[in-house]
Formats: C-alpha cells, structure tokens, sequence
C-alpha cells in the first residue's frame, strides 16, 4: 500500500533522514514512534508531500507519488494543533474540502452530516463556532475533515498531545474504533510508548531519522532488536554483571557477562510461583515503592543492580521500604545487547518472578 524506498530528506547540511525503507500494508494502523527530533514527523510530511525528499521514492498502490502534489495523493492529515479555521464553524471546516472540490451543496450537505455521525459529532454541534467545543470535540472535527475527503490513507501527527491524560486514553479507543470502522490505512506519529502500544498493528521505532525497528508491539516491547529500543519502550532495569553472574548461578545459565543486561519491570512480580522452572533466588532490600491504584511499583536493590518491580494490587500485605525479598530471575527474561548495541539470544526458559523471603 505504501512504501518509502530510499528515501533521503535533508534541510540544508542538516540530514533529516539518511536513508528510509519501509513498508505499510492496507488497512493497517501503523504507528511512527520516537522521541523528538528522530525524523518521524518529517516522514509522515514526505508521505503527505509536504516534504520533497532529496534522493528515493514515495509509493502508494504500487506507483510512485513523489513528484505528485498533496491535493492528488488521496491522504487526509490531522496535525498536531489541528489547523482548524477559527472563523469557521464545525459544519463549514468539515465541508472546506468538499467546497474546495465543488461538490454541489445537497452532496456536501448529506457528506458532512454523515461523516459527523460517524465521528459522534450532533447537528446542534455543527452549528457551533469551534470556541465552544471541548478539545476532544475539536479533534473529532479536524478528523471529519480529513475523512469527508474520502481518503485513501489518514496521517495523524500527534493529535492527542494537546489534551489531558483522561481524555487522551478515552480518544485513544475512539480513534483506533474509527479507524477500524472505515478500514483506511493509517499512519500515526506519537512519541509516547503507550499511545504505540494499544493503539498499533505495528509500529517502526525512529532514532536520529533511522529505524531501529519494525514489528507489533509485543515484538517491539518482549524482543527489543536494540539497545535503544529496549530503554525507549517500557520500564526496564540496567543490571550488573555481579547480578548476571548470580542469575547464571542459580539458573545454570551462560549469559555473557560483558554484554549490556536489561530486565523489565512486568517480568518480575512479588508473589511465590513454583511453578516456575530454572528461576535464579537473588537477594534483595526493597529501596523505595510508589502506589498506582491497581498496581505498585518498586524499587529493589540487589547486586549492585537497582531493578524495578511492577506489583499488582491484590489486597494481600506488600512489602514495605526496607524489607528484605528474594528476586526470582528467570534468564530468558534478560535482555542481552552486543557492544554495537543489537540484541543477543537468551535462553528459551519460564518467566522470571520475585518472591518474598
């Protein structure tokens, strides 16, 4: 459906982008994710033809659309501060395009009134100056905007980080439901992990305009393919190679001690689980805690390593700052990387676990 093929987006002596392959399959929803700066958004701008790439090429069905301008690409974008009209009300900023394209009035009245169903949008709302919408309404309308359109692909640029974390998290199921309902390739940029996470069928992880790496997001969270990706994705530990030592100890396992060792903080927990086979028993002292509601995380110190343990809340008496606890490590669990920073095998064994002594 789309393809970037060698593609290469410089600003000045400034490289933006060194060199992107990448594939997005139809319908998919596909996420763009990285920290700012990393070439994600100017990607996203290449795609919409906003961006003229110096060298490759943008393909889209199979034909190239490099050269092509954004009005004859058939993608709708949604940016981050929404680029709505302020003198416009929400039935004349949905029909813009429409009118742009002289549609007659009947056709643009019945499309807008359909899309704004569609996007939980009333008739009442669409008589309403956008002043008078909340930030989720706003964002529903620059949505409708670009699928009134009909668009073959909708490009999304950050169109949540505006709003406040509930309202993030109730949008996230809407849109991801939208995009579903329509079926319409999708490409998402966001720098937040969670966002990537619930929202993605994949995800392609931008560093310094490359990418590190492609894959759904329990592949892009459990099999890190670097060291960058493992410390940008989740909430993992740095351990020591004292506590690698100990895991190999008590597991009768061989991970290389010179490598650099992660271990994320889902993998352990502070509930006995014998049924675990090949778990190494490390000693540690609980450093700190923090209280989520549902869960809490703490903070263990063991070997020279400061892990980090997600404990779900489950009315049972939790460990307290300064308690002594046993770390069951499982080595399949650690996440090994090489000197150039790609990941290494680890052994094919249960999950990892901690336990109270």
């Amino acid at each position: 459906m789309i393809r970037y093929e060698n593609i290469n987006v410089t600003f000045g002596d400034f490289v933006a982008i060194p060199q992107l392959d990448l594939q997005v399959d139809e319908g998919e929803f596909f996420t763009l994710l990285g920290p700012s700066g990393c070439g994600k958004t100017t990607a996203l701008r290449t795609l919409a033809g906003f961006v003229q790439p110096a060298a490759g090429d943008v393909h889209i069905d199979g034909r190239p659309v490099t050269r092509l301008p954004s009005d004859k690409r058939r993608v709708g974008m949604v940016f981050q501060n929404y680029a709505l009209f302020p003198s416009m009300n929400v039935w004349e900023n949905i029909a813009f395009g429409l009118k742009v394209r002289k549609e007659s009035k009947a056709e643009v009245d019945r499309l807008v009134r359909d899309i704004a169903r569609r996007v939980d949008l009333s008739d009442e709302q669409l008589e309403k100056d956008l002043a008078a919408l909340s930030g989720g309404q706003q964002q529903r309308v620059a949505i409708a905007r670009a699928l009134v359109l009909q668009p073959k692909i909708l490009l999304l640029d950050e169109p949540l980080s505006n709003l406040d974390a509930k309202l993030r998290g109730q949008l996230r199921i809407q849109l991801k439901e939208l995009q579903a309902q329509f079926g319409i390739t999708t490409l998402y940029v966001t720098h937040d992990q969670d966002e990537a996470l619930t929202m993605s069928d994949r995800i392609a992880v931008f560093n310094h305009g490359r990418v590190e790496q492609v894959g759904t997001p329990q592949e892009i969270y459990d099999q890190s393919a670097t060291e960058f990706v493992c410390n940008f994705i989740g909430d993992s530990s740095r351990l020591t190679p004292d506590f690698v030592a100990q895991v190999n100890l008590g597991a009768g396992s061989d991970l290389p001690l010179e490598r650099s060792s992660y271990l994320r903080q889902e993998k352990v927990g502070l509930q006995p689980n014998p049924a675990l086979p090949r778990s190494a028993a490390l000693d540690g002292v609980v450093v700190s805690r923090r209280y989520h509601g549902v869960h809490s995380s703490y903070t263990v110190s063991s070997h020279g390593s400061t892990v980090k343990v997600m404990q779900r809340e489950d009315g049972t008496v939790q460990p307290r700052v300064g308690d002594a606890v046993t770390l069951h490590v499982n080595p399949a669990n650690v996440l090994q990387y090489t000197p150039d920073g790609v990941a290494a095998a680890t052994p094919d064994v249960a999950a990892a676990e901690v336990t109270l002594r």
